[in-house]
This record gives structure tokens, C-alpha cells and sequence, in this order.
């Protein structure tokens, strides 16, 4: 789906995909993480998921592991916004379990850029930027990194609170 949906449209001629169908998942977990053990990534690029998540770090995130990617099982919410976004046809099609770069890893990089937008993140963007930080709202982790933007828009920002963000508001007018 990036190949068809990203990749190809965008022009990358560089990538690296995990392939976590026809390959053992534990083995591409390895594999991948000792790849990019020995390269500092110099910057991530994220979005928040509906719940929250990061990568496909769904609430309750694993805050403390150090793996680089996790194999981790995917909520129901997670799922369905995979549905809504078409990345499959319908529920059925969705696994329940992907490889994830742990939040952790997300942190070591130099610099991170987030985009997040619709009505539908709302609430994961109010529990980020507002909320505590903690593994029930993965994103909030990002407030932990120096280097973070997050692009939003006038729908994801709806429910944050004006007198919090002033220095945002001009951007959402």
C-alpha cells in the first residue's frame, strides 16, 4: 500500500519497507533493528492516529522498551481508522497485530515532524498537546522531544484551548 499510495506518486527512489506478510516478523524485527542501530535518523516523519498513536503505538504505548521496532497488536480504533482512511477495503482485512518502531526509537531522532489532520484527531490532539504525558495517549510523548512540529488544522485543532496555544491561533484562522 506505501509503494502504491506514497512511493510510486511521490517519486522516492530510495526506501526501505518492512515486510512483515511473507517474512517472520520477529526476524524483520531484528533485522531492522540492528540496520538502523548504526544510522541516526535525522528526522521522523508521523502522524497521530485517531486513539492517539504514533507509529502503530496504540494506547496503553509501551513508553519503556528500548527495541527499536515491537510487534504490536492493533485496537480496534487503530484498525477501523485504517478502514476509513481505505488503506483496506473493510475490518476484515486489517491485521491485528503490525511491526512498529517503538516511541523510544521515534524519540531518537534529530527532529520530528507531525501532520495531523480532520476532525476525526481532534481529541488525540487535544490529549497530546494538553493532556498528560503518558501511555494512554501515545503522542504525548512528543512533548518530551526538543525538536517537534506538528502541523494541524483548523479541524484537528478545534478543541484545544486558545488561552493554552495563543501563539498557535494566528496559524488556524
Amino acid at each position: 500500500m506505501l509503494l502504491e499510495q506514497l512511493v510510486r506518486k511521490t517519486g522516492i527512489a530510495k526506501y526501505h519497507l518492512l515486510d512483515g506478510d511473507t517474512a517472520d516478523p520477529l526476524e524483520v524485527v531484528r533485522r531492522v533493528g540492528e540496520e538502523l542501530a548504526s544510522r541516526p535518523v535525522d528526522i521522523a516523519f508521523l502522524g497521530i492516529g485517531e486513539n492517539g498513536h504514533i507509529a502503530f503505538n496504540d494506547p496503553p504505548a509501551d513508553f519503556k522498551t528500548e527495541e527499536p521496532y515491537i510487534i504490536v497488536n492493533l485496537d480496534d480504533v487503530c484498525r477501523q481508522q485504517q478502514v476509513g482512511e481505505a488503506w483496506f477495503a473493510d475490518i476484515s482485512q486489517v491485521p491485528l497485530r503490525a511491526i512498529s518502531m517503538s516511541a523510544r526509537q521515534i524519540l531518537k531522532a534529530k527532529e520530528i515532524l507531525a501532520v495531523v489532520p480532520g476532525s476525526r484527531k481532534a481529541a488525540a490532539v487535544k490529549a497530546c498537546l494538553e493532556g498528560p504525558i503518558g501511555p494512554m495517549a501515545p503522542a504525548s510523548i512528543l512533548r518530551t522531544h526538543p525538536n517537534v512540529t506538528i502541523y494541524l488544522d483548523t479541524d484537528s485543532a478545534s478543541l484545544l484551548d486558545p488561552a493554552l496555544h495563543n501563539s498557535l491561533a494566528p496559524k488556524f484562522a
